[in-house]
């Protein structure tokens, strides 16, 4: 893991913590640990899922690929037995910063300006895409590397346009927006996209939903144990391992 792309800056490494070490490894086991158990219907056969396709960012995929790694050993070492997890992104690889946009978006950094909540309400999104670094050019351009800013927008609009247009579409449509309208329609486009999610998101939050969660959660806990303490036993047997 020492390797990884995260890794590879030698001052960085005067700062390591546990953390960024073990999450990959935690994450390799999610990814490999759990596995599910199924009857076809109207048969007597079982079949056994396991993860082939993980949805990742942009900067989680090194981290499927130490998973990747670890299946494939495991198999070369004992028998075929775990999926080679496939890297699945969406088209929008990483979402940038609000404030700072040569940086990704994170709920880490201070500002709350910098980010978009999926539970932001329209007035929230307004005001912080209002407010979101951009730049004093005269037309709306797609140019991550000299406009980040607006690009960064033109990304977050592409992702919730319902007509699936491109930032390249998006742009030259909007060429002679001044900046404040812009942000305007972008503003718009991301409240609309996120319109559902908001919805259940205030739904399922409600007081009068609290058990259901406590329950789900309850019921996901226990499918979770039993289905790597399954895993847990076939791999304890393949290395042989087996408990007395």
């Amino acid at each position: 893991m020492s390797d990884q792309v995260a890794l590879s800056d030698p001052n960085a490494r005067g700062k390591l913590k546990l953390g960024l070490f073990s999450y990959p490894v935690l994450q390799a086991a999610d990814i490999l640990l759990y596995r599910y158990v199924s009857i076809l219907p109207q048969t007597l056969f079982l079949t056994i899922s396991r993860a082939t396709h993980v949805p990742v960012g942009h900067d989680q995929a090194q981290h499927l690929e130490f998973a990747r790694e670890n299946a494939k050993n495991f198999n070369s070492a004992h028998g075929q037995f775990f999926s080679e997890p496939q890297t699945v992104m969406s088209s929008a690889k990483r979402i940038m910063s609000l404030k700072i946009p040569h940086l990704k978006m994170s709920k880490s950094y201070d500002d709350p300006r910098s980010r978009i909540m999926l539970n932001d309400s329209p007035e929230d999104i307004h005001a912080k895409l209002k407010m979101a670094l951009t730049d004093s050019l005269g037309c709306i351009s797609y140019d991550p590397i000299g406009r980040p800013g607006v690009s960064n927008l033109l990304t977050l609009m592409a992702c919730m346009d319902e007509s699936q247009r491109s930032e390249e579409q998006i742009a030259r449509e909007s060429e002679k927006l001044s900046m404040r309208d812009f942000k305007e329609e972008a503003a718009k486009t991301i409240v609309k996209g996120i319109a559902g999610i908001k919805s259940k998101y205030d739904y399922y939050m409600d007081d009068n939903q609290k058990q259901l969660l406590r329950d789900v959660a309850a019921i996901g806990n226990e499918k979770a144990r039993r289905h790597a303490e399954e895993t847990m036993v076939q791999v304890r047997r393949l290395v042989g391992i087996d408990p007395v």
